[in-house]
């Protein structure tokens, strides 16, 4: 009778300690949202009527605990009038033509944590990021699904966020590139890299702010 008394008291703190580590790395391993702006402009003579221009915003989601990541992102795009061949340069006079917008999204994407195979920066430049590679899950043009794409969705996307470690976030130094894969997609966003920025910084956990006080 002392024995099996013994046994529960013992199992009980191991049990608790158990608890307590699991809650302790959950939270260490939360959730990192984080969210940003696109601005750019594809090459001269890249893509059919280029160059065009290139705004919009996206969003992401860390899931350390599974190793995934969903990201998404609204876009316009508009290109440019022309002047008469034998010039045919880009007309500031005749700006908007075919004005369109762009949904994309990647869902539960692996997060790869190094830059291997990332467009570069010019120096000086951050080399610590992670990056995101898979088959979007959406891709609309105007609200529908885009003419060059298929239905389910077949293009690819690599997206690339420079500033990061899998411990840590720099703001200071966060840029975005989304480069598309597939001969439809790249036809008409272009094989380049598209340039963005990161705007907002994850929240700092609530633990952390505790501490500091």
């Amino acid at each position: 009778m002392k024995s099996k008394t013994l046994t529960s008291a013992v199992r009980v703190p191991l049990l608790l300690l158990l608890v307590s580590a699991t809650g302790a790395l959950a939270q260490d391993r939360r959730q990192v949202h984080l969210s940003g702006l696109i601005n750019d402009y594809s090459p001269l003579s890249s893509i059919a009527g280029s160059p065009w221009e290139m705004h919009g915003q996206w969003s992401m989601d860390l899931h350390p605990e599974w190793g995934t990541a969903d990201f998404a992102a609204d876009m316009t795009m508009s290109g440019f009038g022309r002047t008469p061949a034998p010039a045919n340069a880009v007309d500031p006079t005749q700006p908007l033509v075919n004005p369109h917008t762009h949904h994309i999204k990647l869902t539960n994407v692996r997060i790869t944590w190094d830059m291997t195979g990332c467009p570069t920066y010019l120096p000086p430049a951050t080399t610590t990021g992670f990056q995101l590679n898979g088959t979007v899950s959406l891709l609309t043009g105007n609200g529908n699904v885009a003419p060059f794409e298929t239905d389910p969705p077949s293009s690819t996307l690599q997206v690339c966020v420079t500033g990061a470690t899998e411990t840590q976030f720099s703001i200071a130094n966060s840029n975005i590139t989304l480069v598309f894969g597939g001969p439809a997609a790249a036809k008409h966003f272009g094989p380049q890299a598209i340039h963005g920025v990161v705007r907002i910084a994850p929240t700092e956990p609530s633990r952390n702010r505790e501490d500091h006080r």
